[in-house]
């Protein structure tokens, strides 16, 4: 059985990405989320989804502790969670920034520490960061998106420079650089404009990447952009 952790499940391509990974009966999907409506309604047809509620904003480790009890070890975590602020640099607050960082690059930071003890016991685990061609270097970027934006590229960062600490872990991590994908989020950012790639397309890649992209690649940023936006 392979334990696989995705935060950010509830809606776009992490909802996506939870119901094309549960459809395999040897996948114990582990879902983070503030709303878990949506996927106790799934729960329902796929009983290996396993839905919890959790703010990454506000750490429950008995959650996460709950979690390491049920499960014993972790093979794959996904990290897809993400906030977007849209805002000229003008005016955005210290709030704003804060928001973004604490979600985007320092929750990740929060689960790879908690869960490293629970992966690579048994095989090489996967961490797979859900990063943006916002953060990508020398992508075009847009007005409005600089908190976003420069969260996501701390990301990347956050995703080579740990790749040389986790691999004597037995833990390898990737993340890959997401272009325009018809999600709730990308309305908010480009409302007049159409994505390149729909939702349930990008958790194909997404599922399929986590399951086998790291015995491809490690420590690598990889864009995953038919456009932008």
């Amino acid at each position: 059985m392979t334990n696989i952790l995705l935060t950010g499940a509830s809606r776009g391509i992490g909802y996506a990405t939870a119901k094309l990974l549960t459809q395999n009966p040897h996948y114990q999907v582990i879902t983070l989320s503030r709303n878990t409506q949506a996927l106790l309604d799934l729960q329902s047809t796929q009983p290996n989804l396993f839905p919890f509620a959790f703010d990454l904003m506000n750490f429950d480790e008995q959650v996460l502790a709950q979690i390491k009890a049920q499960f014993g070890e972790i093979h794959i975590l996904i990290n897809n969670a993400g906030y977007l602020v849209k805002k000229p640099f003008e005016q955005l607050t210290d709030s704003d920034w804060l928001h973004s960082f604490d979600v985007n690059v320092l929750s990740v930071v929060k689960l790879i520490k908690s869960f490293l003890p629970c992966m690579g016991k048994t095989a090489n685990a996967h961490i797979l960061n859900i990063g943006s061609m916002g953060g990508f270097q020398g992508a075009v970027k847009f007005a409005g998106l600089s908190a976003y934006s420069a969260s996501k590229s701390a990301l990347a960062n956050l995703t080579e420079t740990l790749s040389m600490e986790l691999l004597e872990k037995n833990v390898i991590i990737n993340c890959l650089a997401l272009g325009s994908v018809q999600t709730e989020m990308f309305e908010e950012a480009f409302p007049n404009a159409e994505a390149s790639l729909q939702a349930s397309k990008a958790a194909e890649y997404i599922a399929w990447f986590a399951l086998n992209g790291h015995s491809f690649h490690h420590g690598k940023v990889i864009p995953v952009a038919f456009g932008t936006p």
